[in-house]
């Protein structure tokens, strides 16, 4: 009979699998607001005029929103590679 190993993601390796995927997420999040405002210059006229509230709001928006979809990409890569291991 086979033993059931436990799966990677609810160890210590698993949840530094995940902080690095947010943080790698989080790097492309700030990359692409400044991409976006160095090439799109409306949205930096946008800013400028909504001051710094705005340019706080947009900045944690964009690195929130990819830095949860790195880390749920992450754990589906982790959950993979346990099933075929």
């Amino acid at each position: 009979m086979r033993t059931r190993k436990s799966p990677r993601l609810v160890s210590t390796a698993g949840a530094i699998t995940l902080m690095t995927q947010a943080m790698m997420g989080a790097a492309l999040g700030l990359i692409f607001g400044l991409m976006l405002v160095l090439i799109n210059p409306a949205v930096a006229a946008l800013l400028r005029a909504g001051g710094s509230p705005t340019i706080l709001v947009f900045v944690i928006t964009l690195v929130t929103s990819f830095a949860i979809g790195a880390t749920l990409t992450g754990a589906v890569f982790v959950l993979m590679d346990d099933k075929e291991s």
